[in-house]
């Protein structure tokens, strides 16, 4: 169970809104679910690109607050962490993106964005976890009883995932070619200048208005 500890410090939607002109704001959710609508500002460096990141972010967090965001807390938590390791200080965005839009704040996005959002992470693991248990356990009773197996290894990961706070299948999902690639999300390099060029000024990310048009 996690403590006080080990939990990022964070900020709520109506917090991160008062303050956002001052925070570098950091996405670490896939370019699709970025390009689906984002904080006002955003930057987007996918969770499994934050190594890559580091020196920037830490350039940046030495001018000012950062603050990550996903879609539900739990992916900008985990990055907190990983940023915490390499002496970077971060505050997490309770309830991500799907608590700041419930609270009525805006989301922008990328011009050029598709008009149909990509599932959420989060749905997308729930989804691709229960087919494989299904899968498991119609094959387990129609083949070869060896095939509960499956089901048992993804009972397990879910096992693994919520004891370590980290979830091997949304990397995996995350490569796919949809999350990936989608249109009018700025690639990597892109952003990482961008992310200096800021920092250089000493100004935050959500104070721009070039990340993309309001949804």
């Amino acid at each position: 169970m996690a403590t006080a500890m080990n939990t990022a410090p964070a900020l709520d939607a109506d917090q991160a809104r008062t303050r956002l002109h001052e925070l570098t704001v950091v996405d670490v959710r896939t370019p699709a679910e970025y390009a689906s609508g984002h904080l006002p500002g955003a930057l987007n460096i996918p969770l499994d690109q934050l190594g890559r990141a580091v020196p920037a972010l830490k350039e940046a967090a030495g001018r000012g607050d950062l603050l990550v965001v996903c879609q539900g807390g739990g992916r900008s938590e985990s990055a907190c962490t990983q940023l915490a390791a390499h002496g970077v200080r971060a505050l997490n965005l309770t309830g991500g993106t799907g608590d700041w839009a419930a609270r009525g704040h805006t989301l922008a996005r990328p011009a050029g964005a598709p008009a149909k959002a990509v599932w959420a992470m989060e749905r997308q693991v729930r989804l691709a976890a229960g087919s494989l248990v299904l899968i498991g356990l119609a094959l387990g009773l129609l083949v070869h009883p060896a095939w509960q197996l499956l089901s048992a290894a993804v009972a397990g990961g879910l096992v693994y995932s919520a004891l370590t706070n980290t979830c091997g299948m949304a990397v995996v999902l995350g490569r796919l070619p949809y999350n990936r690639g989608a249109a009018g999300a700025p690639d990597l390099e892109t952003t990482l200048t961008r992310l200096r060029d800021e920092a250089g000024a000493g100004v935050g990310t959500g104070a721009g208005t070039g990340a993309g048009a309001e949804a």
